[in-house]
């Protein structure tokens, strides 16, 4: 009988190696030696994956893993460790093999017996669309909806069975929810076609549920909007979902926000933008002008010399933050509108008013403001 090999030889991993390289090389062993994967190599296969799945239950202990790095196998023979497989194996990787491979059969099982290891599912998750006013928004909201979803059948109990009649174990399965087969060394599962994993059949099927166990039905459910939600903001209601099957866990309902935009705010996260026309003279002069807000109208002053394009910022007059951050700002766009069409009257006042005001109409040098806004325009 050949000598065994170094589980660090195995696994390809120097003795330094931390348990997550040690687990990261057994899940690339037990990958590339599937026998699936070798239909041309089985048994040099076989031999390859459960050499692999020894050294990584020696490994992955740390009591085995110490003892081995001092005396190696005999020390494990003579310390009591029976050399089996670990049993983290079966939990840590059933993600990769899922129902197809059966580790349990290969190496022994896990002390139970087969019956009675029909996974409890999750129900799934809903998703509800709901559109807002962009005021509605703001504000926050408590309100109602309506969601249609599969509840379990009130007749037969969600067993999909006609009332009196009751289940029976499925025969293809012997009630187990998996058939097994032998291949080569290993013997595979995979979850029953008949049942679909139940282990059960139903005599005659219930006439309200046709057999399915389920019926749809529509819940009311209370909502609270915070204050401030934007468009495709995610609100999450725990345990809202579909119910779960063999007792397992409700999924959780999902609803989407659609804001409606504004006639005239430009949101930005929390803080909002807006443009104000003002006629040349409120910009000359400076005057205070009323703008509406999201609680009412708001007062801004506008300085004398205002020119388009300046910006005045309201602090806190935005939208709430929905996580309770505050409230954003709101900015105020001032443009300047200049007369298209005058009275003679008007032309005559602004001729008067030319004349007493200098009129330049040079080039600006580079260093003044003027330029260096023109290249910013301009790039």
């Amino acid at each position: 009988m050949s000598e065994k090999r170094d589980c660090y030889d195995i696994l390809g991993v120097p003795r330094t190696a931390s348990a997550d390289e040690v687990k990261s090389a057994y899940r690339k062993a037990a990958l590339k030696w599937h026998p699936d994967r070798n239909p041309h190599t089985k048994t040099d296969a076989e031999e390859k994956f459960r050499e692999a799945t020894e050294a990584y239950s020696i490994l992955s202990d740390v009591q085995k893993r110490a003892t081995y790095d001092r005396f190696g196998y005999q020390g494990l023979s003579r310390g009591g460790f029976d050399g089996g497989v670990n049993q983290t194996i079966f939990d840590e990787f059933q993600d990769i093999f899922g129902d197809f491979f059966g580790f349990e059969d290969v190496f022994g099982g896990r002390g139970g017996g087969g019956r009675g290891r029909t996974r409890s599912q999750r129900g799934a998750d809903l998703r509800y669309d709901m559109k807002l006013s962009f005021e509605e928004a703001a504000a926050g909201v408590n309100t109602k909806i309506r969601i249609p979803r599969q509840e379990f059948c009130e007749v037969c109990n969600g067993t999909g069975a006609k009332v009196g009649t009751g289940v029976v174990a499925c025969v293809t399965c012997a009630g187990r929810g998996q058939v097994h087969y032998q291949q080569g060394f290993f013997t595979i599962s995979r979850t029953c076609p008949e049942c679909r994993g139940a282990g059960q059949i139903v005599r005659e099927s219930c006439p309200d549920c046709k057999g399915k166990g389920r019926i749809e039905r529509s819940r009311t459910i209370d909502l609270r909007i915070p204050p401030g939600v934007d468009s495709n903001t995610r609100l999450r209601i725990p345990g809202e979902g579909e119910p779960g099957g063999n007792s397992g866990p409700a999924g959780d309902l999902y609803v989407v926000l659609d804001v409606k935009p504004h006639p005239y705010f430009e949101r930005r996260d929390a803080d909002l933008y807006c443009t104000v026309p003002v006629s040349i003279v409120q910009a000359a002069l400076g005057t205070e002008i009323v703008v509406p807000g999201l609680n009412g109208d708001e007062h801004v002053k506008i300085p004398e010399g205002t020119q388009t394009g300046e910006i005045i910022r309201l602090k806190g007059k935005g939208m709430p933050d929905p996580h309770g951050g505050g409230k954003g700002d709101l900015y105020v766009n001032i443009h300047v509108e200049i007369p298209t069409k005058l009275s003679r009257e008007q032309r005559r006042l602004f001729e008067q008013l030319g004349t007493t005001l200098p009129v330049e109409n040079r080039p600006a040098h580079r260093d003044s403001s003027l330029f260096e806004k023109v290249k910013d325009i301009f790039g």
